[in-house]
């Protein structure tokens, strides 16, 4: 995954969402472990993750993002 990412969390609804910032808004989101999606491009790539009820799912979030094929490397 190359690209800027952008990190918004919604302390009120409880929604953090992670996603490249240079993606175009043509996307589509596919469900991966409970109040967990993957934002994916029209080509299929992926261009971001959502989790709902973020702080219910924080002490898994390494088991959650082991589902995930992406590497995010930061230089």
């Amino acid at each position: 995954m190359k690209g800027n990412l952008d990190i918004y969390y919604d302390e009120e609804g409880d929604f953090l969402e992670i996603t490249l910032s240079d993606v175009t808004n043509e996307s589509y989101c596919e469900d991966v472990n409970e109040d967990v999606y993957l934002r994916k491009s029209e080509d299929g790539k992926i261009i971001g993750i959502g989790i709902l009820n973020f702080k219910n799912h924080s002490h898994d979030i390494k088991e959650i993002l082991m589902k995930v094929p992406v590497k995010v490397s930061f230089e």
